[in-house]
């Protein structure tokens, strides 16, 4: 458990990263016409806190379900660390972008980007849970729709 613990670490490293990469790009919650800067930030920073640990909750059942329970830690520390991963590799994808690459570039360095991340956590989950493709598939999935669940939120947190 103490591997599981210690790898929640990421996230901090991972917040400074998520924040500059919405105020680059202009993203999430900013997007919203007339929003508050400051509600859109604290709706921002519940999401991504609730994301981090809703995920590694969440994730806990599905676990069990597979009877891998016993390598969850190994899986979550695997999961917050490959999100470190993800969040490198999009930050040097985005940086392209901003430099005024033409748009069919950056739609196609954002499309690598996704693509590297949903395979990143599917390969990790497989990994650490020694489950088949399929079963590492679910957590996937479950990450992604928690993800778009709290998009969305956000933006009706940020529109007051």
């Amino acid at each position: 458990m103490e591997e599981a613990r210690g790898s929640f670490l990421a996230a901090a490293i991972c917040l400074p990263i998520f924040l500059l990469l919405r105020a680059m790009t202009g993203g999430g919650a900013a997007a919203v016409a007339g929003a508050d800067p400051a509600r859109v930030l604290a709706a921002e920073l519940i999401a991504f806190a609730c994301s981090w640990a809703g995920f590694a909750l969440a994730s806990i059942p599905l676990a069990e379900a597979m009877g891998r329970r016993a390598l969850w830690p190994r899986f979550i520390a695997a999961w917050n660390w490959s999100n470190l991963v993800q969040y490198l590799v999009v930050t040097a994808l985005t940086l392209p972008v901003l430099a005024g690459a033409p748009r069919l570039i950056a739609d196609a360095l954002g499309l690598a980007g996704l693509a590297y991340a949903v395979w990143l956590q599917w390969f990790a989950t497989r990994a650490a849970l020694r489950v088949t493709g399929l079963q590492a598939a679910g957590f996937v999935i479950l990450d992604i729709g928690i993800a778009v669940f709290l998009s969305g939120l956000v933006v009706q947190l940020a529109r007051g």
